[in-house]
This record gives structure tokens, C-alpha cells and sequence, in this order.
């Protein structure tokens, strides 16, 4: 999961962990060995990679703005 999450780093991202209930967004500063850092408004927070199943870009709609409702 390390090596997918670089992919992600410097985009805003949508992270969804094991409990449906908890999901992240944020920009995606650093991927370490068992955690992401994950920017939002100027704060830090740290992820315990083992608990997360899915990471995804913001989707954008056509003009490039991020969409303001977000359905899974």
C-alpha cells in the first residue's frame, strides 16, 4: 500500500479507512513506513496505513473545481 500511496503525494486526496464511518481528506504531504501525512487547512494529521482500503483523488468536475458532493 506504501508504494501506491506515493503516487498520491502533493494531491488532494479522499482516504477511507476500514470503518465506513471515517474518511479523510486532505493533501498528501509524506508516506512513510506505516503512516501518510495528510495536510488540511494549514493542520497536520498522521494515518495509520494498516487501516486504510482506499485512497483516491478529489474529483473535479469539467472546469477543474472540486465537486461539492461527493457520492461512493
Amino acid at each position: 500500500m506504501k508504494a501506491f500511496a506515493e503516487r498520491f503525494i502533493g494531491k488532494e486526496c479522499i482516504i477511507s479507512s476500514f470503518d465506513s464511518s471515517h474518511q479523510y481528506d486532505g493533501i498528501i504531504r509524506e508516506v512513510a513506513d506505516g503512516a501518510i501525512l495528510l495536510e488540511k487547512d494549514g493542520k497536520f494529521e498522521a494515518i495509520n496505513l494498516d487501516f486504510v482500503i482506499r485512497i483516491r483523488e478529489y474529483p473535479k468536475n469539467k472546469n477543474g473545481k472540486k465537486k461539492s458532493v461527493v457520492l461512493d
